[in-house]
């Protein structure tokens, strides 16, 4: 059983993930929140195994719910186990973490506890900064989401939005290892209006015989956590990517052999690769606007961007 974090004495925000000690956000977040005015502020990580007991997620919820200066938690690996465990615990369930059966952040506002999903938003903001501008339409390309997590459920209900008209993937192929999360992913992407696969791939060598199959200029995603948390890739490491392809390691922190596969083939296949870096940084600092009640505004973001960068260097 995990150790709950003690009653805080100045405004807390937690991060509840596996590895928590090991991200950037502890060195960044005291120079964010100087950057952003959050005066007294602190994070402090709570490290959860992956598939916790349901108990475990709920103690969690009931110290943020209870404790007067713990004011709110960003989630990561445990979206939809603690969604599942706890929902029932919030006063306020946001559309998107009802729709995707996930919560990513939690905060407090009047006496209630409410539970947002915030991936639909933060997924989109990164993937414009480099999908190019009609691509799809363009190039007539798929998408491969590997993964049926929270953030591979938002990316693909991001890239079917109307407001892309017909710039879409002419398919979204969404994998997973294990068949239950699998046949969520169905039911709550059914009704998407690109055309969608879903396949269950125990083993990497399945993953493999989709991606190879992908039209030129096709997206890759990793969104599994491998090569974060625990180390490896969801694809052989002798897999050939589409020529074209554009590869989007989720992950910024780790072993990173799915980037790292990608990147030995950017020359040869023409590839385009991007980390999680940006992704981070819109995950957190949209959530710490939520959880501390202001606005993000562009200046704002920028400075806790040029922060971020001087720490990464």
């Amino acid at each position: 059983m995990i150790q709950l974090p003690v009653p805080a004495d100045q405004p807390t925000m937690y991060f509840i993930g596996v590895t928590t000690g090991q991200s950037s956000i502890m060195t960044l977040f005291p120079r964010w929140a100087e950057a952003l005015g959050l005066k007294d502020a602190c994070m402090k990580g709570i490290d959860i195994p992956i598939h916790a007991p349901a108990e475990t997620y709920r103690r969690v919820v009931e110290f943020i719910r209870q404790d007067p200066l713990s004011v709110g938690a960003l989630v990561t690996t445990h979206k939809i186990d603690l969604y599942e465990a706890a929902h029932d615990m919030f006063d306020e369930i946001d559309p998107y973490a009802r729709q995707f059966g996930e919560l990513s952040s939690i905060s407090k506002q009047n006496g209630q506890l409410i539970a947002h999903a915030k991936d639909p938003i933060t997924a989109g903001l990164s993937l414009d900064t480099f999908i190019p501008v009609d691509h799809w339409r363009r190039t007539g390309a798929e998408a491969v989401i590997l993964g049926a997590g929270g953030s591979a459920l938002s990316i693909s209900a991001y890239l079917a939005l109307e407001k892309f008209a017909d710039n879409i993937p002419s398919r979204i192929h969404l994998t997973n290892r294990s068949a239950p999360r699998l046949a969520s992913a169905v039911n709550i992407l059914s009704q998407s209006r690109v055309p969608m696969s879903f396949h269950l791939c125990p083993q990497p060598e399945l993953n493999a015989k989709i991606v190879e199959a992908l039209p030129a200029g096709s997206l890759i995603v990793n969104a599994t956590g491998l090569g974060k948390d625990r180390p490896g890739s969801p694809l052989p490491r002798d897999i050939v990517f589409p020529e074209n392809a554009i590869i989007w390691e989720l992950n910024y922190r780790g072993s990173l052999e799915f980037m790292l596969d990608a990147q030995a083939q950017c020359e040869s296949r023409g590839l385009t690769v991007e980390d999680g870096w940006t992704y981070f940084l819109y995950g957190w600092t949209e959530v710490i606007a939520e959880v501390f009640h202001i606005e993000l505004t562009d200046e704002r973001f920028a400075a806790c961007r040029e922060i971020a960068a001087a720490n990464r260097s």
